[in-house]
């Protein structure tokens, strides 16, 4: 599981096409993550882009473990991944099994053959809008060359979500990504109103809003314009 200077420039070698080519972006990614987990060697590649709701979700993926990474850290709001996105750089987890950094998400992930995680922050614009991570299924401290490699390929990634969101005809995936960003603004409005009014964090703001929609069956972005609107009448 050793990555080499020449070894990651051969990867992007491989992959240059990619950033002129007339491949959809899900296809692009698809080669991106497979290129990782070769590279890394690895149990694992995923690419998570964020949904309407702020998750954030797989577009592609090496392995079935990348499943329970997603659905463990979006049921329990907590994990590598989330807080590379939320805080837009990497982060580095050697062994979930005695990581205390999630403590709900940590012992679950374990316990599912997921033991270490390098995971980093896709950018676009001044925002992150999903996450590349790559897993073990045993401990693995990682090393500044793998930290260097995760942060190429996610750079690799921001490129080409970029061209497919300034593409004059928007594929899929896009497309559902514009949704994701649309609905942020109004996301964010109401973590603002939650942190001035309650003086919670913004993660705990956003516990909160995710909550009320689980426990009111509503979309999130209708319930954060609730709070919103209910804010600017009172």
């Amino acid at each position: 599981m050793t990555v080499s200077a020449a070894g990651l420039r051969q990867a992007l070698d491989q992959l240059a096409d990619l950033k002129q080519g007339p491949v959809s972006l899900e296809e692009a990614v698809e080669r991106v993550v497979a290129a990782a987990d070769a590279l890394f060697g690895v149990d694992g590649t995923a690419l998570m882009l964020v949904d309407r709701d702020q998750v954030l979700r797989n577009l592609a993926a090496s392995d079935p473990r990348a499943v329970p990474l997603e659905e463990l850290q979006a049921t329990h709001g907590e994990g590598p991944c989330v807080d590379a996105f939320d805080d837009k750089q990497p982060v580095p987890a050697g062994d979930l099994a005695t990581d205390d950094r999630w403590p709900a998400f940590s012992p679950a992930a374990a316990g599912r053959g997921l033991r270490a995680v390098l995971a980093s922050p896709i950018p676009y614009s001044d925002q992150a809008v999903g996450v590349v991570a790559v897993f073990a299924a045993q401990p693995h401290e990682w090393g500044e060359a793998e930290l260097e490699a995760v942060v190429a390929f996610t750079e690799l990634v921001a490129l080409l979500i970029l061209n497919a969101m300034e593409a004059s005809e928007r594929g899929r995936v896009a497309g559902e990504l514009q949704v994701a960003l649309d609905s942020r603004v109004v996301i964010e409005q109401a973590k603002g109103v939650l942190v001035g009014r309650h003086g919670l964090t913004t993660r705990q703001a956003f516990e909160r809003l995710r909550r009320q929609a689980r426990d009111q069956r509503r979309p999130l972005t209708e319930v954060a314009r609730s709070v919103v609107s209910a804010a600017e009448h009172r």
